[in-house]
């Protein structure tokens, strides 16, 4: 992805370095492998953290290494792509203005205005306090651990989570939430599927009108991406049999073919998942 002539957003929060919380005696990379783990296969890692042992405060302050630093610089141009392409679609399809998110760099936990990021993983979205948060070590576990290389892997994980601001700025996030709440657990993680599949084609929308700044090879990094993200791919690898009841992100192929749609087109209205037939 060709970056080097877009401007760093103004909208980041950088937490890394400053010290934190390290539960149980896992840190880093450990740690963070345990969270993704728990987001994207649908366990609850809450029992692996606790046997851990309890968690130990660190409050020492730190230099952010060359790799830190240039993951850094990577997600706020990441997001200012965002803003520029949010920034112009809401007018022209949606008829209002968007307010972009804040986006959160922080090291091993944080604390958001949905509470700690213990039990999630290093990238998520919180409605509460309208910011989107990442652990740019995540960009590491997602090549190494799952195999999805590529800068524009690691772009379509910032995308994704700015595309559940975009859901909130649209007030979907509020009404799936009200009908969560008198659903079953089955109906609920349905919900969801579609809530996660939604982002998915809306980061797809994204990634129609940033082509300019692709290389070769980019939109394929994003597809093995969502393959390697997908509920059945992920319970298979954790050694489950893939349970689509349980699942709440959606299939490899389901995560795929989204993404697709909106990148067909780049349009929002493309992106119903609500009332699809066919996920």
């Amino acid at each position: 992805m060709r970056l080097r002539n877009v401007s760093r957003s103004r909208n980041v929060v950088d937490r890394r370095g400053r010290g934190g919380r390290a539960a149980g005696g896992i840190g880093g990379i450990g740690l963070l492998v345990v969270l993704a783990i728990g987001y994207f296969a649908g366990i609850d890692v809450t029992p692996l953290l606790e046997q851990a042992g309890p968690s130990q405060q660190s409050s020492e302050p730190r230099e952010l290494t060359e790799a830190e630093q240039q993951a850094g610089d990577f997600a706020a141009r990441v997001l200012s792509t965002t803003e520029g392409v949010w920034a112009e679609l809401f007018p022209a399809q949606v008829g209002r203005s968007y307010t972009p998110p804040q986006l959160v760099l922080f090291s091993e936990v944080t604390q958001s205005g949905c509470g700690g990021a213990s039990g999630s993983s290093g990238p998520f979205y919180c409605p509460a306090d309208r910011r989107a948060y990442l652990d740019t070590a995540f960009f590491g576990f997602l090549a190494d651990r799952l195999g999805a290389e590529g800068d524009f892997a690691a772009a379509y994980v910032i995308a994704h989570e700015v595309a559940h601001h975009v859901q909130n700025e649209l007030g979907i996030l509020g009404q799936v939430q009200q009908l969560r709440a008198g659903a079953s657990e089955r109906e609920s993680n349905a919900l969801q599927v579609r809530v996660e599949l939604q982002a998915d084609c809306l980061s797809g929308v994204w990634a129609h009108h940033v082509a300019e700044l692709l290389d070769s090879g980019d939109v394929e990094e994003a597809l093995n991406a969502a393959h390697r993200i997908g509920d059945d791919y992920l319970q298979a690898r954790a050694g489950r049999q893939p349970n689509p009841h349980t699942f709440t992100h959606g299939t490899s192929d389901q995560r795929a073919r989204w993404f697709e749609i909106g990148r067909a087109a780049g349009r929002v209205g493309d992106c119903d998942t609500f009332n699809a037939d066919r996920l």
